[in-house]
């Protein structure tokens, strides 16, 4: 646990919100992530609860008391106990804390009784605890064998739960009863009953009560359906008589949106008759509720809700959200509205629209009661509807809006106001005063935890300064407001906090209530009123004063609080004593500081401000400023002018000339006084204001300064005025000549004098001002002397000729040199022009043809001024124009190289006026660059590429002229540049290829026929291994794309020295989240290594080389200009290891060598060698031989030498060593020797000759006994190969069959795809389906008859009816009515079927009734097998009970077999039929030459060819030809079908014109029509044998065309068909007329007119039975072909990918609670239940029968197929073993290789099933009740309850004597209801 003191918190904020709090604790708590906060207001201790963990702390965040709450092994699929044997789904569960109550004590006359921590969690089904609040590690309460009435919290801890408990008088006593509401969402696994809200008791517990157990008398909130009402609760409150619920869920009877909902019951009401809701709407689309907290606003109470708008139709929220309000009264005014509108008004407002309604799917409905019902019963009773729900919102506008997403709020009112506290997502506090129209303004926000969400749980301590702040993983406590850390008024009133407040008098920031006088008007100052300002001066009198005088000073004070007569004010002027002051209204005056008092003046100011600051005793009110100035310091601070500075002074300061003293009298000691401008407009200071001779003096020769002054009248006194001239701190005095002249103005004549000093420029400013005896007289400012020298800086003539001519300077050529000197110090005659200019630099020398380069010439005389050069510059014989900005006087001309047109060279020639031009020594060429070609070609778009660029002449001009670019973009000069080379490095750019151009200045060069070409940067999508050692060199193979465009790849590695890590880890702030992003620093490091790029896709990468006391930061690979950090290839780091170790090959004696015998391996030892290496990296070398390794782990290296003693690689030993190496890392092990043979002892001669002896009779031996084995075994083996090699022939051509027709199959099926995806899947609507299913071959089902009734008995008999179907409804008497049934003799097991499916119809709308029915019926029949034989059960239909689970199967997974069996099942279909079709089929026998059925196999080779017909299909009014492939064997009705397949293509079978309703016709010329048929007179007659025409017989061509046109009558006799139910049965007819039999292909064998003496004998009879393996391989070819297709439709039935249907989890969980509830531990009994019930009872069925669910017709040949496909489908889901042998049937021998596989499919569903989650009884209550209503519509009960009737008239009796019997049944006086229903269906009399 961590308590720290913020002492610094940065904020992301805007400005003017509070930054940061200095006071702001926190505790670090472990079970992240933390949920519930829980303070008990009487001790103020405070309980936290999180994952495991639970807290209680005392109110400063110490910990009192921890104890962890799990993990334990629990699962939510098993109720607790859990018992590992019984829960093979228990694993180590974390328990998340889902409540955290106070349960008051009581107070009783026994003395009080404590109160306790209620405690729940998600472990054990949501069980709760009882804990001490004195110390929560003591229990009070705790089962350890909860009942499932005890389970409370959802067992999920993404689902919410809620709570809230009161109290009330037990009913009939006077004790307490404490009860706990809960409100909890929907959880899948687990317990699937326990309703939204539920009552709990708590106390009183007596046996065999159960504390937090439901009970009957205790109530709970009733729903039709869990998984559709999943109320996401947010919080539970009580208030006044009633509990609120706040949740959200979505709007199930509106527009299916997600809403918050605001539900209300009464707290005394224990059977929820007065639950009621109504949707909460906050304006803006905020939806879903995320925290709440029932407070007061403006005196009322009102609940606060933090909203969050909804992610599109979700329940996911979204960051945008705010905060809304909604008024208690408000809320209420809606819900009573909506019970009275549902009590008394049917739901239905004034305006006649529903305004309540019943929700939760319950059977109750709005009513119209009295009008007074309300009032009478405002809890409701059992006669008034209920659940009620309100359709009008409770509406409100939103307080404060958020982009980050809130999940807290909590409210506090302080002095009126109402200020609410918002958590949020980001760990920040935000503080919102709330003003009386509900709408907020943002104060200030705090960040508690960056690293985590504010829970819900925000709360207030009991004194009320600081809020409780959970987040993840820590529990903050946060100031409410920062009042006492203001330290002035100015700061307490900016930072606008509702709490703070300016306490004048008392002089601190406080609350209100905490500032003594705060009721008096101006002591309290609010901060957060935008008008409140604090206590100021408005103004001072005087606002400055003299520091030599004392006076009184008065302050206007604005905002003064009023004081008692006692009190009294005081003046501070600084830190002077205070001084007493006198209150008039708003002034106060008190009297100055003696001067002698004050503090000394600055020495660089002539004043100095003092604060005066208003006391009252030691608290400072408020404080003004005054100003004391000194005049004495204004003249001081301005020697040059000191009366003007005096006199002009914004103080009144006045001038005495005499005294030469400014002072603040308005009299000087001499009389004479000059006043301050303020006073008089005559300022008349004595000053010298100019000068009459030149300013310009020449040094070195004598000259006279002449000064001009005035008001120098005042001076009467003989002394004398000198002249002072300063020049570098030298005052040099001159007698001055005076003399006045007519304006009155004086002229003083300075001695002539020869000035003197060493300057570096031309000239020298020297200041001048003149003194009258000790006095100094004013100066005007800027009065100077500018002395200079002519020879400074001027060094030639053209710089001395260019200075300006007022200065007299002159080029003078005399000795000893020329110079520049002043003109009166020439004693020759000054030069009137200057030498020839002269050039000492020329840069550059060379520059390209186009010119366009800066050409810079330096040297002397270079003319006087720009104009002096301009068209005097030529270059290598070319003008080369000036450019001014780079002109120089004299010393440099910069001049633009011009156009030469061809390569020259010359020199540089400057022309100055008519002197002869300057030669330059350089010789300056013009030269032609020539670029050659580059390396590399390419480089990846984000650049970084060196690119070299050779060629010649590359130097040409400066290389500051040189820039190269790849098309637009600059490509950067990294390296020096040579004449030939120039190498630049890539910037980034699009793919493509670019032109690659070097400028040289303005002249461009590209590289000829080559570009530079842009490849997309390199993708790496893997690099591995992850991991190396520190030593390095393990090769990382890097996969990607684009690798080679990289010019140098790099791993590099980014690594801190382990110190630095540590110190930075010291420094870090607590408030930085750990997951911070990491920023690289300079105490950082990189090692890198080059890569190896291998192709286009490949690279290989040594690892770099670290050293152990670093730690790796990062690993990336630098490829150019791309960086692709490791993390983001493989999603986790790259990691180092510690290098391995390995042991020296002799531990005991390393220098000792290894002794190694040849044959065997090296074992060498060592630590973690695998732990980052592989054996295939590892290399072993023995000397210069390679030691090959076989075996590496983590302790142990085998590897295996040369058979011979490898040669030593070290001249120091003749032994070789053993040296592994793992990437750099190399480990010498040791010598090895060989042991030699020579050192065995040699064997004796006699000992030799006798082992030879023995030996060769050994051989001998040997050598007989193989050739005889090798006779025999020769024959066995030429038979052997024999038959394998018939084997794989027969496998190769079936193989290549199959391949060739798959191919063709797949060709067609793709054609046929697009039908299918779309709406070409020909499915049968449900009524069709329900009708096959449910009344198999029926020709007239009671779906589609219509109740057959004279009109005048319609309406009784109907009512009758509907008086049977609520009859049905009752479960006993349905019960009893089958069992009754059941027990008739005469009731056959086709009754059975036909009642069963009669059944389904009648209670189709009600199928969750029809379910339970149909499991109350199943468990008597398990009852009834598990005492016979319980593997039997549901392998027939032989009971109603099993017909009906037919039917519930075929309906439940109706949508199942829609959406995703249907498509591959209809595939399956064509693709039989398309390979059927391509073979003869016998038109009588339905016999194929392609089928899987042996039995149906066309054995006789028939000779057949295909041929195509050209068929003339009308198509409106064209006639359109179309291609169809048939046989020349095809009757002409198979033609028919076969064309109207191909017309009709992906069109439904029943909307096909019949075959039998055509004819078809061949074309042939003009005229020729011929009309064919399969029987006419051109039949052939055999005997008794009449052939069917084929088109063979017809002869019809290739290529004929043929037409089908409707027939006009019967034609002949031949094969009809009767359809029924979508199935071609042949039927012979016209056979018993004529005495013929009819044949197609093959004639019947089985004849029973036959003679005996041409009967074939028994022993043909089995060789004819014999035959079907010679036909193997059609069967093989056509298995194969149909393989895909097969396997489609069992994945798409067995698959566990998508989640099993509803129904088969829900059965499923039935039969393992069956068998769980029997004692049957049996797997395979479960699992054979299993395979009766779905696979068996509806699969194989479908399977079988296509048509039953879509519209095709099912031959005989293909339903031939279909059966075979439907056994192995069967024999895949049993769990006997498949055995195969000689004598097994085809089929089983077909698929024997796939059933294996199949059956593994079938286990891993049922596992898969089992193993999920269980309890999905509500959700599977949900899918039925949709179900009722969506396909009921679609039935026919009437007839279904007719045909029902039936049955009960022709049991009546013995069914009423059965109803009589039962003791329940005559209290339901179901008998007498059975009687009237008889009465009004057939008039029965009865005893009525």
């Amino acid at each position: 646990m961590l308590l720290l003191p913020l002492l610094l918190m940065p904020l992301l904020l805007p400005s003017q919100l509070q930054s940061a709090d200095t006071s702001l604790q926190w505790a670090e708590l472990e079970g992240a992530p933390l949920s519930h906060l829980l303070l008990d207001p009487g001790a103020g201790l405070l309980y936290v609860g999180g994952v495991d963990h639970l807290y209680q702390l005392t109110p400063d965040l110490q910990v009192r008391s921890h104890v962890r709450t799990g993990p334990h092994l629990d699962s939510p699929d098993c109720l607790p106990p859990i018992v590992p044997q019984d829960c093979p789904s228990a694993t180590r569960t974390h328990n998340h804390n889902k409540l955290l109550l106070l349960e008051p004590g009581e107070k009783h006359a026994q003395g009080a009784e404590p109160g306790s921590l209620i405690v729940c969690g998600s472990l054990y089904q949501g069980i709760c605890d009882k804990r001490s609040l004195s110390n929560i590690s003591t229990l009070i309460y705790q089962t350890s064998n909860p009942v499932d009435t005890q389970y409370v919290a959802a067992n999920d801890p993404r689902v919410s739960t809620v709570g809230v408990v009161i109290s009330s008088r037990e009913r009939g006593g006077d004790g307490v009863l404490r009860l706990l509401l809960v409100g909890r969402g929907y959880t899948s696994r687990g317990p699937g009953d326990i309703p939204p809200i539920t009552t709990r008791r708590l106390h009183p517990v007596t046996p065999p009560r159960r504390a937090f157990s439901t009970e009957e008398e205790l109530g709970k909130l009733v729903v039709g359906s869990y998984s559709e009402y999943n109320n996401h609760f947010v919080k539970a409150v009580a208030h006044g008589d009633h509990v609120y619920f706040l949740f959200s869920r979505r709007d199930m009877w509106h527009r299916k949106e997600y809403r918050t909902y605001a539900s209300r019951l009464c707290a005394a009401d224990r059977s929820f008759y007065s639950y009621v809701e109504a949707p909460l709407l906050c304006h803006g689309g905020y939806n879903l509720a995320q925290g709440a907290w029932l407070g007061e606003h403006s005196g009322d109470p009102a609940l606060f809700v933090v909203m969050a708008a909804g992610q599109a139709s979700t329940p996911v929220a979204t960051g945008r959200s705010a905060l809304c309000i909604y008024k208690m009264a408000e809320l209420d005014a809606v819900l009573r509205h909506a019970q009275e509108v549902c009590y008394t008004e049917g739901g239905r407002g004034l305006s006649g629209q529903d305004e309540a309604y019943i929700e939760y799917a319950v059977s109750s409905k709005c009513l119209k009661l009295p009008k007074d019902s309300l009032s009478e019963y405002p809890c409701g009773g059992e006669h008034t509807p209920n659940p009620i729900a309100s359709a009008l919102p409770v509406q409100a506008t939103p307080t404060f809006t958020s982009t980050t997403q809130l999940t807290a709020v909590t409210t506090v009112t302080e002095s009126g106001h109402t200020i609410a506290f918002l958590g949020d997502k980001k760990g920040r506090l935000h503080k919102v005063l709330v003003r009386p129209d509900t709408s907020g303004v943002l104060y200030g926000s705090v960040l508690v935890d960056g690293g985590g969400s504010v829970s819900a749980d925000l709360l207030l301590d009991g004194e009320q300064r600081h809020v409780y702040v959970l987040t993840s993983s820590r529990l903050s406590k946060v100031p409410i407001s920062s009042c006492d850390s203001q330290t002035d008024c100015q700061s307490c009133l900016s930072i606008r906090d509702p709490y703070c407040g300016w306490c004048v008098l008392e002089g601190r920031c406080s609350r209100k209530h905490e500032c003594r006088r705060h009721p008096q008007p101006n002591h309290w100052l609010r901060s957060f009123e935008p008008t409140n300002g604090c206590v100021t001066v408005q103004s001072v009198t005087p606002a400055n004063q003299s520091r030599e005088e004392q006076t009184q000073v008065t302050l206007t004070v604005i905002q003064l609080p009023a004081l008692t007569v006692a009190e009294s004010l005081s003046c501070v002027f600084g830190l002077l004593p205070p001084l007493p002051a006198v209150v008039m209204g708003t002034s106060i005056t008190c009297q100055s500081p003696a001067p002698e008092l004050l503090p000394l003046m600055p020495s660089e100011s002539d004043h100095m401000t003092l604060p005066v600051s208003l006391m009252f005793g030691h608290v400072t009110i408020t404080t003004g400023n005054i100003t004391f100035y000194d005049c004495g310091a204004v003249s001081r601070l301005n020697q040059n002018s000191q009366c003007v500075q005096c006199v002009t002074s914004v103080w009144r300061c006045n001038w005495c000339p005499l005294d030469q003293l400014c002072t603040n009298n308005h009299s000087c000691p001499n009389q004479h006084i000059i006043l301050n401008h303020r006073d008089s407009t005559d300022s008349s200071c004595p000053i010298v204001f100019g000068l009459q001779s030149s300013a310009l003096v020449p040094l070195g020769l004598s000259t006279t300064v002449v000064l001009r002054g005035r008001n120098l009248d005042l001076y009467t006194d003989e002394a004398d005025y000198e002249c002072v001239v300063e020049i570098q701190g030298v005052q040099f005095n001159l007698t001055a000549a005076v003399r006045r002249e007519r304006d009155n103005t004086y002229t003083f004549t300075c001695n002539t004098h020869q000035f003197r000093v060493s300057v570096s420029h031309l000239q020298y400013s020297a200041p001048v001002f003149l003194r009258r005896g000790q006095r100094r007289i004013d100066t005007s400012p800027g009065l100077r002397l500018q002395l200079y020298d002519c020879s400074a800086g001027q060094s030639d003539c053209s710089q001395c000729r260019a200075v300006p001519p007022e200065y007299g300077c002159v080029w003078c050529p005399g000795s000893p040199a020329p110079s520049c000197v002043y003109n009166q110090s020439c004693g020759d005659a000054p030069a009137d022009t200057c030498p020839p200019p002269q050039i000492t630099q020329v840069l550059p020398v060379s520059g390209p043809l186009e010119g366009g380069v800066k050409v810079t010439i330096t040297g002397s005389n270079l003319g006087m001024s720009y104009q002096d050069v301009v068209g005097g510059v030529t270059v290598a014989g070319v003008q080369c124009p000036p450019q001014p900005e780079g002109y120089q006087i004299s010393t440099r001309v910069v001049c633009e190289l011009q156009p030469s047109g061809k390569q020259r060279e010359g020199p540089v020639l400057v022309s100055v006026g008519t002197t002869l031009p300057g030669r330059s020594s350089q010789v300056f060429t013009y030269q032609d660059p020539k670029l050659l070609d580059l390396v590399p070609g390419k480089g990846p778009v984000s650049g970084g590429t060196r690119l070299t660029i050779r060629g010649r002449q590359l130097l040409t001009g400066q290389t500051t002229d040189l820039s190269a670019f790849l098309g637009p973009q600059p490509c950067i000069i990294v390296d020096e540049v040579s004449d030939s080379t120039l190498v630049c490095q890539t910037g980034s750019s699009a793919p493509g290829d670019v032109l690659v151009r070097v400028f040289f200045g303005k002249a461009e060069r590209t590289v000829p026929n080559m570009r530079f070409r842009y490849l997309d940067d390199p993708v790496i999508t893997d690099a591995v291994p992850a991991e190396s050692f520190y030593a390095g060199g393990r090769v990382v193979m890097v996969t990607g794309s684009n690798l080679d465009a990289v010019q140098k790849p790099l791993i590099s590695v980014w690594v801190e020295p382990v110190e630095v890590e540590r110190v930075k880890r010291r420094r870090r702030l607590a408030l930085l989240s750990a997951r911070q992003q990491l920023v690289f620093n300079s105490t950082m490091a990189t090692v890198s290594e080059r890569c190896s790029i291998l192709s286009f896709s490949q690279m290989t990468c040594p690892t770099p080389a670290v050293t152990p006391d670093v730690k790796v930061r990062g690993v990336w690979f630098q490829l150019d200009n791309v960086r692709i950090h490791f993390e983001s290839i493989k999603g986790r780091s790259f990691t180092y290891f510690p290098n391995p170790q390995f042991f020296p090959l002799n531990r005991e004696a390393p220098d000792v060598p290894y002794r190694f015998k040849a044959g065997g391996v090296i074992a060498v030892e060592g630590l973690d060698l695998t732990r980052a290496m592989d054996r295939q990296e590892v290399k072993a070398r023995l000397g210069d031989g390679q030691c090959e390794v076989k075996t590496l782990d983590s302790t142990h290296l085998y590897c295996e030498p040369p058979e011979v003693q490898p040669i030593s690689t070290d001249d120091s030993s003749e032994l070789p060593s053993l040296k592994v190496f793992m990437g750099n890392l190399q480990a010498d092990l040791g010598l090895v020797q060989y042991d030699s043979d020579s050192l065995l002892p040699p064997v004796p001669l006699a000992a030799q000759i006798g082992l030879g002896a023995g030996a060769a009779v050994i051989i001998l031996s040997v050598l007989v006994i193989i050739l005889m084995y090798r006779r025999k075994s020769k024959q066995a083996l030429r038979d052997y190969k024999k038959v394998l090699l018939q084997l794989e022939t027969l496998e190769i051509n079936v193989g290549d069959q199959c391949r060739k027709e798959f191919t063709d199959l797949m060709t067609e099926m793709m054609d046929l795809s697009s039908d299918v995806g779309g709406p070409g899947l020909p499915l049968l609507d449900y009524r069709t389906y329900a009708e096959r299913v449910f009344f198999p071959g029926q020709q007239a089902a009671p779906l589609s008859r219509q109740l057959d009734l004279p009109e005048s008995r319609r309406l009784t008999v109907e009512q009758g009816l509907h008086q049977l179907s609520n009859l049905l409804n009752n479960r006993l008497f349905l019960t009893r009515f089958i069992h009754t049934l059941e027990a008739q003799q005469s009731f056959s097991q086709r009754d059975r079927g036909y009642v069963a499916s009669l059944l389904t119809l009648a209670l189709h709308d009600k199928l969750e009734f029809f379910t339970e029915v149909m499991k109350s019926l199943l468990q008597d029949l398990v009852q009834l097998y598990v005492d016979k034989n319980p593997k039997l059960m549901l392998r027939r239909t032989e009971t109603v009970v099993e017909k009906m689970l037919t039917n519930w199967m075929s309906i439940c997974l109706y949508s199942f077999l829609k959406d995703v069996a249907g498509e591959p099942l209809y595939m399956l279909y064509r693709a039989i039929k398309y390979q059927v079709d391509k073979g003869p089929v016998d038109a009588v026998t339905g016999k194929a030459k392609r089928t899987l059925n042996d039995s149906h196999l066309l054995r006789e080779d028939i000779d057949y060819s295909t041929i195509t017909l050209t068929v003339m299909v009308k198509n409106g009014v064209e006639v359109q030809p179309c291609p169809v492939k048939v046989l020349d064997t095809d009757t002409i009705t198979q033609v028919k079908d076969k064309i109207l397949d191909q017309v009709y293509r992906g069109a439904p079978f029943s909307q096909r014109p019949a075959a039998d309703s055509l004819d078809l016709e061949w074309r042939s010329g003009q005229a020729g029509h011929l009309t064919l048929s399969d029987d006419d007179v051109t039949a052939v007659v055999q005997g008794r044998w009449k052939r069917l025409n084929t088109l063979q017989h017809y002869k019809v061509p290739d290529g004929a065309t043929v037409a089908l046109i409707p027939r006009c009558q019967s034609s002949g006799v031949g094969v009809n068909q009767v359809f029924q139910t979508g199935e071609k049965t042949p039927m012979l007819e016209g056979e018993e007329d004529e005495g013929l039999r009819l044949w197609h292909l093959v004639k019947s064998s089985e004849d029973p007119e036959i003679p005996k003496h041409r009967k074939s004998s028994l022993r043909e009879r089995e060789r004819a039975k014999a035959i079907p393996e010679i036909y193997l391989t059609r069967l093989l070819s056509m298995k194969g072909t149909l393989q895909k297709f097969v396997d489609d439709v069992f994945v798409a039935i067995l698959s566990t990918k998508r989640p099993p249907p509803i129904a088969v989890r829900f059965f499923f969980d039935f039969l393992d609670d069956m068998a769980e509830k029997h004692g049957i531990d049996d797997p395979e009994t479960v699992h054979i239940w299993k395979t009766n019930s779905l696979p068996l009872r509806f699969w194989v069925n479908i399977l079988k029968n296509p048509q039953f669910v879509l519209d095709v017709q099912v031959s005989d040949s293909i339903d031939a197929v279909l059966s075979v496909i439907a056994q192995t489908f069967i024999d895949s889901c049993t769990t006997s073993e498949h055995k195969v042998g000689r004598d097994s049937p085809v089929n089983k021998l077909l698929y024997a290789r796939e059933i294996p596989r199949y059956k593994q499919l079938v286990e891993r569903y049922y596992c898969d099933i089992h193993s999920a989650a269980s309890g999905c009884y509500q959700e599977m209550n949900s899918t039925l009740t949709e179900l009722s209503g969506s396909l009921t519509s679609e039935m026919n009960n009437l007839v279904a309850l007719h045909e029902l009737y039936k049955y009960i008239n022709k049991y009546y009796d013995q069914i009423i004597m059965s109803l009589d019997e039962d003791s329940s049944g005559q209290k339901m006086q179901l008998a007498y209801r059975l009687q009237q229903v008889a009465a009004l269906v057939e008039n029965k009399v009865t005893d009525l």
